[in-house]
């Protein structure tokens, strides 16, 4: 409870912290989860009692209709080609500011408005920060339905342990936003991910890995206990 505790408060104060960065007439693009939320929130209660105007450009369903919810304007992808900043959480961070993510299967459309961004921040808190990527979480890879199989075997023969996503609370796989699936692939420590990313790009029938490669501009990281939080920027070097 406690550990669960810390969490929550860690992803509110580095939210608040992150959308601090937010300003007046800027285009945002905002993320998909829980952090990402309680940024929403965030610049949802600046828009009221600061008047600042800001337009987002979600990721997800989910973030779309919250803002939707707390009277946040908001603007599709496809209409937009460049943004003024990104903001999105991750599910790990190495020590480059290089990332995994698409734990809440968005990482496509997250991916495209992260370089769509003339600045891309991360917001999280220290559990998050990890010494190699894939050694906590599985890497997510979308596929269209009709490559499942093919897209299996390239992947088992690239050495990567495939698992379809499945829905909690309906039968069958979960179902991205896009209308495809999601495997979680986990590759043996000695793996150059980085290579292993290069190749999957070229296997017909992936859309998109939860790799994100020299991509970040800062990563925003909470850490602490409640009451007493503190915040550290971690900037890329180029």
């Amino acid at each position: 409870m406690k550990d669960s505790q810390n969490h929550s408060e860690g992803k509110k104060f580095v939210a608040v912290a992150a959308a601090r960065l937010i300003q007046d007439g800027m285009v945002v693009g905002m993320g998909t989860g829980s952090t990402i939320a309680f940024v929403i929130e965030e610049l949802a209660r600046r828009m009221r009692e600061e008047g600042i105007k800001v337009v987002a450009v979600p990721t997800s369903f989910q973030s779309r209709i919250l803002c939707l919810d707390l009277g946040i304007p908001v603007r599709d992808m496809q209409d937009t080609a460049s943004l003024d900043l990104a903001i999105d959480g991750a599910d790990e961070v190495d020590p480059d500011l290089n990332l995994v993510k698409g734990g809440g299967a968005s990482h496509t459309r997250e991916k495209i408005v992260a370089s769509m961004a003339k600045e891309f921040v991360v917001a999280v808190d220290e559990s998050k920060l990890v010494g190699r990527l894939g050694s906590t979480f599985a890497i997510p890879i979308e596929v269209l339905s009709s490559a499942r199989s093919y897209v299996e075997h390239a992947i088992r023969d690239l050495g990567g342990a495939p698992a379809l996503r499945l829905a909690l609370r309906k039968d069958g796989p979960v179902v991205t936003d896009n209308g495809q699936l999601i495997f979680d692939v986990r590759f043996a420590p000695t793996a150059d991910l980085r290579a292993v990313d290069d190749t999957l790009h070229t296997v017909p029938g992936i859309i998109e890995t939860g790799l994100f490669f020299d991509m970040t501009s800062k990563v925003l990281v909470a850490s602490g206990s409640p009451g007493n939080m503190s915040l550290k920027t971690l900037t890329r070097t180029p």
